[in-house]
């Protein structure tokens, strides 16, 4: 059986409001797109094997969040190569790597790499 979490101790983690750390598990639960749930005394939140794999793009688009990477860096509706905002060509020369990286990085590449003791994540304890 997966280790759940509950809501609190995710919100502590990531150091944000708990509404809105709700408001995003909420999202990401609905129709078991990335994150199941269990509710109850022994509930919480867990990643099944098949969302591990799930890469970090996947998890942008599915907060519909993947607009700044594929659009312009700034948010501009308006920038394009006829009318580029001030970072779109350098922009333009990274952003493929960008993509490459968070289309080919899944959520267990990046759940391992965090245990790594020189790896310095905020909030995020470790056991010694």
């Amino acid at each position: 059986m997966e280790k759940k979490i509950g809501i609190t101790e995710v919100a502590q983690a990531i150091d944000s409001p708990k509404s809105f750390t709700a408001k995003i598990l909420q999202k990401l639960t609905r129709d078991n797109k990335l994150i199941s749930s269990v509710t109850g005394p022994s509930g919480g939140f867990y990643l099944t094997d098949q969302a591990k794999k799930k890469s970090l793009l996947d998890v942008l688009t599915m907060l519909e969040d993947e607009g700044i990477i594929t659009g312009c860096i700034l948010g501009l509706k308006e920038c394009s190569e006829k009318n580029p905002c001030p970072m779109h060509f350098v922009y333009k020369e990274i952003k493929p790597q960008l993509l490459d990286m968070l289309d080919h990085k899944t959520i267990q590449e990046l759940a391992s790499e965090m245990k790594d003791p020189k790896v310095v994540i905020h909030n995020i304890s470790r056991k010694k």
